[in-house]
């Protein structure tokens, strides 16, 4: 039996990921047009899957496929717990980024997430209303402000340019991802000292929801062999 193995479809992340399978021996290829979601693989059994990054987690919760290559972000923002439907495999060691807190930089009484939920509490006195954080990772942000004790802040959507909410007025604050921190501070936006809420990088994960019978699992001790 073939292993389904979702991989991103575009971009460095793709790219990266191929490099990081060919150093092992198993090469991949796109295949046709780039308009065409097909590739090949010599070298392994596997059926190569492409897909965004984002719709990794979703095939993985699904057991639809049986492997998938994805932000370890992702997949703790999109499956809720996460740990009992997919196992980590094998870090990949690139797609590194940090998922932080970021207030405006010139708040200059507010560098922890203390100050932040003192902030907080003032700004809801004051406006009648509670501090907005624009960020597109809820569950991740929502549970970190919890166990870090901040309150009277409310968690507003952002799909997209996440670090420009402030500076239009529709965010006080951020929760975003940042790999250089250049983005932030071009937007006059300073991480909290304690506010990295994950770090993140491309994990390859086991969906524990796949069907895994003796060829699956006999091919899977193959592949993990080589890795």
């Amino acid at each position: 039996m073939t292993l389904k193995l979702g991989l991103p479809s575009k971009g460095r992340l793709m790219a990266k990921t191929f490099d990081w399978f060919a150093e092992r021996g198993i090469k991949m290829e796109r295949t046709g047009s780039d308009r065409e979601y097909a590739a090949q693989v010599e070298g392994a059994d596997l059926e190569l899957v492409l897909l965004s990054a984002g719709e990794i987690p979703r095939e993985l919760r699904a057991g639809r496929i049986h492997l998938g290559v994805t932000g370890s972000d992702l997949v703790r923002e999109r499956i809720p717990a996460w740990e009992e439907v997919v196992k980590e495999l094998q870090p990949m060691g690139f797609g590194f980024a940090d998922l932080i807190i970021a207030v405006p930089a010139f708040w200059v009484d507010v560098t922890t997430l203390d100050d932040l939920d003192a902030a907080a509490a003032a700004f809801r006195a004051e406006h009648g209303h509670r501090l907005r954080i624009a960020t597109k990772y809820h569950r991740l942000v929502r549970e970190f402000l919890q166990d870090a004790g901040v309150a009277d802040y409310q968690l507003v959507d952002s799909q997209g340019a996440t670090e420009g909410t402030v500076k239009n007025l529709t965010a006080e604050a951020v929760a975003d991802i940042t790999s250089t921190g250049e983005t932030l501070r071009a937007n006059h936006l300073s991480i909290l000292s304690d506010g990295l809420i994950h770090r993140s990088q491309a994990v390859l994960f086991k969906s524990r929801k796949a069907s895994w019978g003796d060829a699956e699992r006999a091919a899977l001790a193959d592949l993990t062999e080589r890795l």
